[in-house]
């Protein structure tokens, strides 16, 4: 798969994947079987623990059948050849407990509501963190000044905060637009006031504690992911920050209107 040519995996935020996801890549690359069989050949999860899926091919999923309930019924992700599903594959390699909770949560109400025309609150959470998300481990001022989209204290003067912090991305498609990077590249991130020292922890940690009623209220912030320190060279340069259409202020509460 020629497209495997463009990850950089020494990039920072593709480190937490980065030694499963060469071997994967170049299994792919080799043509055997495709992203499925890559992924399978890992043998289990990248960290030990949870087993994973079987990764099957896209013309495994029936017509008419949704692929989270699919997945639920059968044990199997489908999966293409493509860059958006081998980070799929990837993210499911490391996180085993947060993808199956998040696929249970959406085959429960599938079975319970039918697919629909909109997914509903919760659906619509777990689809946005499932492909964009991020989990920040951070001290708390940390997390308010992101809260508060307050981004010259979140990246400027708590910059040496940092170095306490983790951020970690699990959505696939964030991954996927990140092998091409931009500025505007935005993570929906859920803040969490807790310390890991691994991707194993988070795991775990976020199968523990995410509960369905939280997620529905989309308990998460935008952050641009270049902006982190370290992740990216532009951004020493403290007026990285000052660009008004990338790191936009958060919207003041709009009055109520009175009654004419």
């Amino acid at each position: 798969m020629a497209a495997t040519a463009a990850i950089d995996w020494s990039r920072p935020w593709l480190q937490p994947l980065a030694a499963v996801g060469r071997v994967v890549a170049a299994r792919a690359d080799a043509g055997a079987g495709g992203v499925a069989q890559a992924l399978n050949a890992q043998g289990g999860p990248a960290h030990g623990g949870d087993a994973v899926p079987e990764f099957v091919g896209q013309q495994a999923l029936p017509r008419g059948v949704a692929y989270e309930s699919f997945i639920h019924a059968t044990g199997s992700v489908p999966t293409r050849d493509n860059l958006h599903d081998l980070f799929n594959g990837l993210v499911w390699l490391h996180y085993p407990r947060t993808k199956r909770l998040l696929n249970q949560w959406q085959a429960r109400t599938i079975a319970q509501q039918g697919v629909g025309a909109v997914r509903g609150p919760l659906r619509d959470a777990a689809t946005l963190f499932d492909e964009n998300g991020a989990v920040l481990f951070a001290p708390p001022a940390l997390c308010e000044a992101l809260r508060e989209r307050a981004w010259r204290r979140l990246f400027v003067e708590l910059r040496p905060l940092w170095a306490r912090a983790t951020l970690l991305l699990f959505g696939h498609a964030l991954m996927e637009q990140l092998v091409q990077p931009r500025k505007s590249i935005t993570a929906h991130v859920y803040c969490a006031d807790a310390a890991i020292d691994s991707v194993a922890e988070a795991d775990a940690w976020l199968a523990a504690t995410l509960t369905e009623a939280a997620f529905a209220a989309k308990p998460f912030n935008p952050l641009q992911v270049l902006g982190v320190p370290g992740w990216w060279a532009g951004n020493e340069d403290f007026c990285f920050y000052d660009d008004p259409l990338v790191f936009r202020s958060r919207r003041p509460p709009q009055a109520p209107q009175q009654p004419a």
